[in-house]
């Protein structure tokens, strides 16, 4: 044999064993990929989220490329995908409460060089079927015995930067203090967020489609940092756009919300501010449009679930008025209890009477009003399960219809002892009463009702279910008996003007009302009579 070709011989022969080297080399390599893998994914959750976790499964999709080229490449430019089922964090010690995060699915791709670098750059991140789970504050294991800086947000997070999440179809479940009441959640249909580093807060943003009222809401803001001892002290802020929100998916109103506003807080706590408009809002009892306007500022608590009002300035149509007070949930009610307090310093009554009354609004003024307001867990008609208790004055009174004021002017006109002057026409009236509704019924403690002239204080019920009014009290004129007649009764009953002639007033007489708010009846109280004096106090003003 030559020389030559033993030379070659011998050269082939070290570079077959050189390359079945580099093969053995690099097969091992894209071996340890999945494990690897695989273990710094549990040790960035752990650290990250201070928590016990678990991964049912994970897939690593190496790239299509030889195994000797992988490693003479050292994995540059060669993309792994990895795919990974059934995650979930546990707060440590504690199985006896849901994960602090379930994912169904999430899914990422990483150059091979990247995986073995420090820090670890993986630019997407995609989460699907997450649900996020916050204790009550103080039910995470306590760190007393340990470091306190270990298992803050502020530590390195297992060397691993993640630039860009990608979360779709999330909840949102805050657990309550109270174990008997039922956890605040939240759906969430997209987020983005993106990250600028490691202990600072993330930028986001979120798309939802809420699901009562329905409607889209949109948010960008910021997230972050964790807070791994207290998630829900976790920082959240942002602003927020609430569009086209269909009002009538509630039971007794309607209309079109849109809604735009900022907030900031934790998790568990978070203050709003902001504004609202609903130009064609309504009870379904009437179905009058009325513009409805508010800016709010509201304070969410997610550890009960309580939204609790400051003073919010309204307007419906050109009324303006302010509500206070909180939508509360208790116990194992699945819907919330709205306990308000309102104030209507000088309202438009127009404006009252179109939302509440079907057809034109019969009467026209100005209304003070104060009164709370109380709605129940909803399982009925708003108006069934409304009450309504409080007070109010109505001034500059006019009435719409000419059957109920030309019924008016006559009481005027009587009262003044002119009943033929026709120049009393059109007379302002004044009402004013104190009164709560509840069960479809509006119970007047007091009502008093004054025309120039004549004077009427009453108490009883307005029922709303059936449109039909029951009351009686006295009504006080300024004339005489026989001056309020024309003619020869004029003379004929000057002799029993002494007898109706009582407590100051020319006439006194006890009445009755009935019929209904459009055609009401006036009457002498015969039958009542014995009843009014027992009780003296409804007939007052």
């Amino acid at each position: 044999m030559s020389r030559r070709r033993k030379l070659l011989i011998g050269v082939g022969t070290v570079t077959l064993v050189g390359f079945a080297a580099l093969a053995i080399l690099a097969s091992a390599m894209s071996k340890r990929v999945e494990p690897y893998v695989r273990e710094q994914a549990l040790q960035y959750l752990r650290t990250r989220f201070d928590s016990e976790a678990e991964i049912a499964a994970l897939r690593v999709k190496l790239p299509k490329i030889s195994a000797l080229k992988l490693y003479l490449m050292q994995g540059r430019g060669a993309i792994v995908s990895v795919e990974g089922d059934g995650v979930s964090l546990r707060h440590k010690g504690r199985r006896d409460v849901p994960p602090m995060f379930a994912m169904r699915k999430f899914s990422f791709q990483v150059d091979i060089h990247g995986l073995f670098e420090t820090p670890k750059v993986i630019p997407q991140i995609r989460l699907e079927g997450m649900v996020i789970t916050i204790p009550p504050k103080g039910e995470r294991p306590s760190f007393d015995d340990q470091d306190p800086g270990a298992h803050t947000s502020d530590q390195p997070n297992a060397g691993v930067i993640i630039e860009e999440v990608i979360i779709k179809d999330a909840r949102l479940t805050i657990l309550p203090q109270d174990k008997s009441k039922i956890p605040l959640e939240f759906d969430i249909h997209e987020v983005r967020l993106d990250s600028a580093g490691n202990r600072v807060a993330m930028k986001y943003n979120a798309k939802l489609t809420n699901a009562k009222p329905p409607g889209e809401i949109e948010s960008q803001g910021t997230f972050g940092p964790w807070n791994a001892e207290e998630p829900g002290n976790t920082p959240l802020a942002g602003a927020y756009d609430f569009k086209d929100a269909d009002l009538s998916a509630f039971n007794g109103i309607a209309g079109k919300l849109d809604s735009k506003g900022s907030f900031e807080g934790s998790l568990s706590s978070i203050k709003a501010r902001g504004e609202a408009r609903v130009p064609d809002f309504r009870l379904k009892m009437s179905g009058n449009r009325v513009p409805l306007y508010t800016k709010f500022e509201v304070l969410a608590d997610g550890t009960n679930g309580n939204t609790i009002l400051k003073p919010v300035i309204a307007r419906l149509g050109s009324t303006n008025f302010t509500t206070s007070g909180g939508v509360i949930k208790h116990d194992r009610d699945s819907r919330r209890t709205i306990k308000l307090n309102v104030l209507m310093p000088k309202g438009n009554l127009d404006d009252l009477l179109r939302l509440a009354v079907k057809g034109a609004p019969f009467m026209e003024g100005q209304i003070f009003l104060k009164t709370t307001i109380d709605i129940p867990p909803l399982t009925q008609r708003v108006r069934e399960k409304l009450v309504l208790e409080g007070s109010f004055d109505v001034s500059k009174g006019k009435f719409l219809r000419s059957t109920i004021q030309d019924q008016i002017d006559g009481l005027s006109r009587r009262g003044q002892g002119q009943p033929k002057n026709q120049a009393i026409d059109e007379v302002v009236s004044s009402m004013k009463g104190r009164f709560k509704m509840e069960n479809e019924a509006v119970t007047f403690e007091s009502l008093s009702f004054g025309v120039p002239g004549a004077n009427v204080d009453l108490a009883g019920i307005y029922d709303l279910d059936h449109d039909r009014l029951d009351f009686s009290g006295t009504l006080r004129l300024k004339a005489r008996v026989s001056q309020t007649m024309t003619g020869w009764k004029r003379w004929a009953l000057r002799p029993v003007d002494p007898i109706f002639a009582k407590d100051g007033a020319g006439t006194l007489l006890r009445i009755v009302i009935d019929g209904t708010v459009t055609q009401p009846r006036f009457g002498r109280d015969r039958g009542r009579k014995d009843a009014q004096k027992k009780t003296p106090a409804k007939a007052g003003g």
